[in-house]
C-alpha cells in the first residue's frame, strides 16, 4: 500500500479523535454508538481500554501531550477499577487493561500503571478451572450456566504471558497456556470454522458442546469469533511456537478470508457472503492486525500481508470517518450484537481500536503491539 494514504488515514483518525477528546473527559465512550454517537460513560465496561489505547497509539506517532497527558489521567480510573472490583467477574482483563496500562508502562515506565496490570492479570489467573482445564469466561466461577471459555479469550491470554515476564512467577503463563490447549482443542471445527464459545461439564470437566450467544446459529462462524482466533492464535504463537499452531492459524485465517464479500468488509457472520444482512467491519480490522502479527512471527509468506493490506485499503476507502461526519467514530457499520438488536451498523469501539492499530502496524512494521 502507498504509505501517504495510509499516513493519511492515521492523521484523520487522530484528528477525529483529538475533535471529541472534551466529549469524553472524566469518562469512556460506550462500546457502540448510537445513531453514529457514542455516548459518555464510565469505566465500567469491557472495552474502556481501546479507547486508552488508541490515545497512547497517538501520542506514540503524533508526541502531541494531549494524547499522553489524557491517556495518563485514565490510569487512575483503571487503578480504582480492579481495587473496586467494578465489573470485573469475566476474563476480559486483556482487552481492559493491556491496551491501557500495560500500554502505559512499556512508554513511559509508569509503576502504578504496572501494579494495575498486575492486579488485573491475578484477577484473570484466579478464573483457571482445573475441572476443564480453561479460564472461565463469565459469571460465578463454578456456575454450571456459565462453565464455558470463548474464542476471545485468546487476546486476554498475552496480559498473564507479561505477568509471567514481570514478576518472573511462571503460574501466569502455566494457566495462559493450558487455557490455549483447551481452547484450541475443542473452538476449531474440522473445516478450521470456530465456535464462540464452548461448554463443560462442571462434575467431570469434559468437554460438553460449542454455542454461540451472538452468532448466527450455534454452528455457523460468528465473523468477529473467526476474526479473534486470527489475531488470538497468532499473540499466543511466540509462546507456544511450532508447525501445529501455525497450521491452525492458516486454517482458521483461510477460512475468514474466503468467506468475505467482494469489498472484503465481513458480515456479521461469515455464513452470510452477500444480501441485506449487516456488516461487522470491527471483524475485518481485527484480522488484517493477526495477518500483520502472524507474518512479523515468521507464521505466513508475504501473499497474507497483501491481502491484508487490501482488506485495510477498502475499509479506508469506504468505511472509514471523515472529520465532516457527524458522527464521532472511527469506523463506520461495525456490529456489536446482530441478535442481541444492539450496535448494528454502528461504530464499535474495538472496531475504531484495531482500526488505528492496523494502519500503526502498515506505517511502522517493527512496531510492538500492547497485547
Amino acid at each position: 500500500m502507498d504509505r501517504e494514504k495510509i499516513k493519511k488515514a492515521f492523521d484523520t483518525a487522530q484528528e477525529i479523535v483529538k475533535m471529541h477528546l472534551e466529549e469524553f473527559q472524566g469518562g469512556f465512550p460506550a462500546p457502540a454508538s448510537r445513531n453514529q454517537i457514542y455516548p459518555k460513560i464510565e469505566n465500567n465496561d469491557w472495552t474502556a481500554g481501546f479507547y486508552t489505547g488508541m490515545l497512547w497509539m497517538f501520542y506514540e506517532e503524533s508526541r502531541e501531550r494531549v494524547f499522553l497527558e489524557t491517556a495518563r489521567e485514565h490510569l487512575i480510573s483503571f487503578d480504582a477499577r480492579i481495587d473496586r472490583r467494578i465489573w470485573v467477574d469475566h476474563h476480559d482483563m486483556g482487552f481492559i487493561f493491556s491496551p491501557s496500562c500495560v500500554a502505559a508502562f512499556q512508554l513511559t515506565g509508569d509503576e502504578r500503571a504496572r501494579s494495575t496490570a498486575l492486579k488485573a492479570a491475578d484477577n484473570l489467573h484466579s478464573r483457571f478451572q482445573e475441572k476443564g482445564q480453561f479460564i472461565q469466561a463469565w459469571g460465578l466461577l463454578g456456575n454450571p450456566d456459565e462453565y464455558r471459555l470463548i474464542i476471545d479469550c485468546l487476546l486476554n491470554l498475552p496480559l498473564l504471558y507479561w505477568a509471567s515476564k514481570e514478576t518472573g512467577d511462571m503460574s501466569y503463563q502455566d494457566v495462559a497456556l493450558r487455557h490455549l490447549q483447551t481452547a484450541l482443542s475443542v473452538l476449531v471445527r474440522k473445516d478450521f470454522s470456530t465456535y464462540h464459545t464452548y461448554y463443560f461439564d462442571r462434575e467431570t470437566g469434559s468437554p460438553a458442546c460449542g454455542a454461540t450467544k451472538q452468532g448466527y446459529s450455534d454452528e455457523s462462524a460468528w465473523a468477529r469469533g473467526q476474526a479473534w482466533g486470527v489475531y488470538g492464535i497468532a499473540l499466543n504463537y511466540p509462546h507456544c511456537p511450532g508447525d501445529e499452531l501455525k497450521h491452525l492459524w492458516k486454517g482458521v485465517t483461510d477460512y475468514f478470508l474466503t468467506h468475505l464479500p467482494a469489498d472484503l468488509a465481513a458480515y456479521w457472520d461469515l455464513y452470510f457472503m452477500d444480501g441485506n444482512e449487516p456488516r461487522d467491519s470491527s471483524a475485518s480490522a481485527i484480522a488484517v492486525c493477526g495477518i500483520l502479527e502472524a507474518y512479523r512471527q515468521g507464521m505466513c509468506d508475504s501473499s497474507y500481508v497483501e491481502k491484508a493490506e487490501e482488506i485495510l485499503e477498502s475499509l479506508i476507502d469506504h468505511y472509514a470517518a471523515s472529520p465532516t461526519d457527524t458522527g464521532n467514530g472511527l469506523l463506520k457499520h461495525a456490529t456489536y450484537g446482530r441478535l442481541l438488536g444492539e450496535g448494528i451498523d454502528e461504530y464499535c469501539l474495538w472496531g475504531d481500536y484495531f482500526y488505528v492499530e492496523a494502519l500503526m502496524r502498515c506505517l511502522h512494521p517493527g512496531w510492538h503491539a500492547y497485547w
